[in-house]
């Protein structure tokens, strides 16, 4: 378990802090981190400012400006991404992580579950209209009515912020876009496949391991470095944990008629979380890719405590954010392992820079709030706005999805989707398949490297995340792990990662400047190379006498 992501920051470390003498002709890695952090930080005011459109090149649409067909098939934002050129590095590791930092394996089997999901079961489902597709956009998170319209959601939630049957039912029922429907059923597929496939691929290795850590007998040779320093005692890590259950208990309980979330769904999210940490753990720190929780978490107290969308956020929260903290809490650790920290400063900066984290976060959210007009309004924003929040409206639709309607009405035997369920059967099979034909053909090694948790799971960050998001991030991983390191080998193990690094600070140190110089003062520049994809008909439907603004009306 070596957690990938972790080498790019022992590379920038080593650059910083070792001494090297220049080679002949050549950098030393500093100097290649500060030309490529220069680099990086010039070049991002291209796509973070003076021509935006670099985020997603989508040239088919120029050709066939009128043709709805060609726009959904070839808009990188909203729709399948066909042809799709990304040139923002913001845009290709927004999601995904740094492509660089991705085991070429890894890369290749998100690659074949994009492929599968975008190119096959997508078109398939849209083009055969399943579920009424043609009636809304092939890509999108909004959330719709049997007549292609954006559903009104405070018309279905009374006066307690609890859901009203009536209304729901004299307003009809609540669609999805394709996309956002597979993407549901292929995250309730890649949880089966993530537990199958730890059982069979990690079972006996996780036995074996917690063995010889209880009697000693197994350790590397980093675990024999860390020797000479005080561990931290369990006693601590025990003592934060009650702590925290308790006082979010009391919150929930104190809070009941704003949070929603009984004293019961804080100890149900919390053992959901201790459950899923091992097998997701192990998926992370060996592929770079976390399958995600969320689906679970939602679903679970959306069918135990239905109507209730406030509940179900707090439910999701608790369960799979505490799990993804606790994952990146043990990357760090690892971190520290590889760089010989001793544990208790490590465990020490933890807890400092969460309690300092926690207040920067919620002052800097209030003061966004305060300062920049209709924040996440899409409807009321530019269309070049930087603060259109496309995760926190997944976030919202998936509270009224599971929260407030329940799966049950939605995804169960009252709702549309119940076919989706399928899924879950299908994750479990999958990895099964894979398990057998490595023990049918044994000395077949690629086998092994067929990742279905992976693989199933790669699309799961979509939305909000794009088609151009993925098609970039895979262009990138592919020239590196695999052209990169196959043909310049020694130069892919010197400066691999550290290029990850530069690309990501330089990037970084420029947006903040841009919004501290620019968008503080609301200075923009309106021309046509800051008209995000080009696609303005890749929303619209194809449905017969569906009218929706801005789109052509087929008949």
């Amino acid at each position: 378990m070596w957690w990938p992501s972790n080498l790019v920051q022992v590379s920038l470390f080593r650059a910083l802090h070792e001494k090297e003498e220049r080679r002949k002709g050549g950098f030393t890695r500093n100097q290649f981190f500060m030309v490529a952090f220069t680099c990086s930080f010039i070049y991002y005011i291209f796509p973070g400012y003076l021509f935006q459109m670099l985020t997603s090149l989508s040239w088919i649409c120029w050709v066939f400006p009128y043709s709805v067909l060609a726009q959904q098939l070839s808009s990188g934002l909203h729709g399948l991404g066909i042809g799709a050129i990304g040139l923002d590095w913001a845009s290709i590791s927004s999601y995904l992580g740094s492509p660089l930092a991705s085991p070429w394996f890894a890369t290749a089997n998100v690659a074949a579950g994009f492929f599968i999901v975008m190119y096959i079961i997508t078109p398939i489902a849209y083009w055969f209209n399943f579920y009424k597709a043609q009636t809304f956009p092939i890509f999108s998170a909004g959330l719709f009515t049997s007549t292609g319209q954006k559903y009104n959601i405070s018309t279905i939630v009374d006066s307690h912020f609890h859901f009203d049957i009536e209304a729901y039912e004299k307003n009809g029922p609540l669609y999805l876009s394709t996309v956002f429907a597979v993407t549901y059923g292929v995250s309730f597929a890649s949880l089966t496949a993530t537990i199958v496939h730890v059982l069979l691929f990690h079972g006996s290795e996780i036995l074996k391991l917690s063995k010889s850590a209880f009697q000693e007998k197994r350790v590397d040779i980093h675990t024999k470095l860390m020797r000479r320093y005080k561990q931290v005692p369990e006693r601590w890590f025990i003592c934060i944990l009650i702590a925290n259950i308790v006082i979010t208990i009391f919150a929930c309980e104190y809070y009941i008629e704003k949070l929603q979330l009984p004293w019961w769904g804080v100890l149900l999210a919390c053992a959901i979380a201790f459950f899923f940490t091992l097998p997701i753990g192990i998926i992370t720190a060996t592929t770079n890719q976390t399958p995600g929780l969320n689906i679970i978490t939602e679903y679970i107290i959306g069918y135990l405590y239905p109507g209730r969308p406030v509940a179900n956020m707090c439910f999701k929260v608790y369960g799979f954010i505490s799990m993804k903290q606790a994952l990146e809490f043990l990357q760090d650790f690892k971190l520290g392992h590889y760089m010989k920290i001793p544990p208790r400063i490590m465990f020490m900066a933890q807890v400092v820079g969460t309690l300092i984290a926690a207040f920067v976060y919620l002052g800097t959210a209030w003061w966004l709030m305060d300062t920049i007009p209709n924040i996440c309004n899409i409807e009321l924003l530019s269309a070049d706005s930087p603060w259109t929040c496309p995760a926190d409206h997944v976030f919202y639709d998936a509270s009224v999805i599971w929260g407030l309607i329940g799966p049950r009405r939605i995804f169960g035997d009252l709702g549309t989707y119940s076919a989706v369920n399928w899924f879950f059967l299908g994750g479990a099979i999958a990895p099964l398949l894979v398990w057998l034909a490595h023990k049918a053909f044994p000395g077949q090694k690629w086998i092994l490297l067929i990742n279905m948790p992976v693989m199933i799971a790669a699309t799961n960050q979509m939305p909000p995340a794009t088609a151009v998001n993925y098609s970039a991030w895979i262009l990138v991983g592919f020239l590196s792990g695999y052209v990169v390191y196959k043909y310049r080998r020694d130069w892919w193990e010197r400066h691999n990662y550290l290029l990850s690094a530069a690309l990501n600070a330089g990037l970084a140190f420029m947006a903040v400047l841009i919004y501290l110089s620019l968008g503080l003062e609301n200075i923009n520049l309106k021309w046509w190379g800051n008209d995000l994809d080009g696609c303005p008909l890749a929303s619209c439907p194809t449905a017969k006498g569906i009218v929706v603004k801005g789109c052509p009306v087929y008949h």
